[in-house]
């Protein structure tokens, strides 16, 4: 049985590499860092990190936007006001339909005050320049599963995998033999079906 090619419904955009963007207003100056992540643990760590590098600045803000649908994300003013930071930020990830994401913008007071409009542009250009500078990669969105079956299956197993033109990674053969693989998320019910006919098939 072969399912193929690639499902469209599977794909979604996200950026291959860290990028940068800066955007200055009256003496203020935005430095944006845009970064792929997978996980909102993930984000917390780099948020961490440009807070500790960059420890003398004002205002750490931040948005970031997880997964196919985009449908877990955060926004953060970081003691800006209300929605002046966060969701312009938030706003551009959008925009540009990306996703597994996060966008920090460090803020350098520069003495005048911006007001709500003008907060709202400079976080917004920021961002925009960071995307701009940044290469828009195309993602899969699959889930984890770990196979476990005895030699006797191994055939069965590889032909399976073969069939639904899935890689195998971290196979380990002792005892048991086990091995992991990513399958797209529209392929999962019908792989799960077809494998657990012959192994033991786990998603984590």
């Amino acid at each position: 049985m072969n399912p193929g090619p690639q499902s469209k419904a599977d794909c979604y955009k996200s950026i291959a590499a860290p990028s940068k963007g800066i955007f200055k207003d009256k003496g203020s100056k935005f430095l944006a860092f845009a970064y792929p992540v997978e996980s909102e643990e993930e984000a917390k760590a780099i948020i961490s990190t440009l807070k500790r590098e960059y420890f003398d600045a004002r205002h750490h803000c931040y948005a970031w936007r997880l997964g196919l649908l985009g449908d877990r994300w955060r926004a953060n003013d970081d003691g800006e006001p209300s929605s002046t930071a966060g969701k312009p930020i938030l706003g551009q990830i959008i925009s540009n339909g990306l996703s597994d994401i996060l966008i920090v913008v460090v803020r350098y007071f520069g003495g005048t005050l911006l007001g709500t409009s003008g907060l709202i542009n400079a976080y917004k250009s920021a961002s925009a320049d960071a995307i701009a500078a940044a290469k828009v990669a195309e993602k899969i969105a699959t889930a984890r599963y770990r196979i476990s079956f005895d030699y006797a299956q191994m055939n069965a197993v590889m032909k399976c995998l073969k069939d639904f033109r899935l890689a195998v990674e971290l196979p380990s053969f002792g005892d048991e033999c086990t091995l992991e693989t990513s399958v797209p998320l529209s392929s999962e019910a019908i792989f799960t079906e077809s494998m657990n006919k012959i192994a033991i098939c786990t998603r984590i």
